[in-house]
């Protein structure tokens, strides 16, 4: 098996612009920051072909090194962000001393801003039924003018997944936002991709349901902490037996098995 922490980085492409990226398991994380990161979306609005983007913590990383099929669908993604104090302690030892956290709570925020401004269109679908209504009236408040152009709930089994695109497409969104977990959000996105009309699909997780105020994001101490993987433990059991899989994310990165 190859390293799975590898330097020198590798980059990506889009359009005239390189992006350094690095490998943590198996996946190419790029090192950018947010308006990095942003910029790099602006030009994928601006493109021709859809294109994916993962936030991609160190959860992410461990299922797409079990997952062959999965890593392959990340790999295909326009841009992979660091998502996470693990997978940035993981950029750290290839090297990136100043790799910096892109989320998607971060990213969702920042295009709201930019949406006001410049009418990029943008559509909500996860979560439970009314989670993305509320993150959209609460965001829209937060924010004047932010052009979010329609919602829905992610309670649909995957058959249905062409007919939800289609009524989705009928918005003429710019970005789509997915907020249904990995890695359902992003096969969502790309067995779509064809229908929805959208350039870019952001895999969001559990943002909506923070800007929705149904959970609340970790203070700004525990982030400074790099512990708001902690913060989203504790709030939600469910996420426990994910905390297994942390120490032997960090196995992983170590030892290159």
């Amino acid at each position: 098996m190859d390293r799975l922490v590898e330097s020198p980085a590798l980059a990506t492409h889009t359009q005239d612009r390189v992006i350094p990226t690095e490998q943590v398991l198996g996946i190419p994380i790029a090192v950018v920051d947010l308006a990095q990161a942003i910029e790099i979306i602006e030009r994928f609005i601006q493109g021709d072909s859809p294109q994916l983007v993962v936030t991609a913590n160190a959860i992410a990383a461990v299922m797409a090194h079990d997952d062959p099929a999965f890593a392959d669908e990340v790999r295909s993604a326009g841009l992979v962000t660091c998502d996470g104090a693990g997978t940035q302690w993981a950029l750290k030892r290839g090297g990136h001393e100043n790799a910096a956290k892109v989320t998607g709570i971060d990213l969702l925020e920042q295009l709201c801003r930019l949406s006001s401004d410049k009418g990029y269109r943008l559509y909500f679908l996860g979560g439970a039924p009314g989670v993305a209504e509320e993150a959209r009236n609460k965001l829209q408040l937060r924010v004047p003018g932010c052009n979010i152009v329609g919602c829905r709930d992610g309670f649909f089994p995957v058959d249905d997944d062409d007919l939800v695109a289609q009524e989705i497409a009928e918005f003429k969104p710019d970005v789509v936002f997915i907020a249904m977990g990995m890695p359902r959000q992003e096969r969502f996105f790309l067995k779509t991709k064809h229908l929805l009309g959208a350039k870019v699909g952001i895999g969001v997780g559990g943002a909506l349901d923070v800007f929705s105020g149904r959970t609340k994001r970790a203070p700004e101490i525990w982030q400074r902490l790099k512990l708001e993987w902690l913060w989203r433990a504790l709030l939600n059991p469910k996420k426990l037996k994910n905390l297994k899989n942390l120490p032997r994310f960090m196995w992983l990165v170590k030892t290159g098995k």
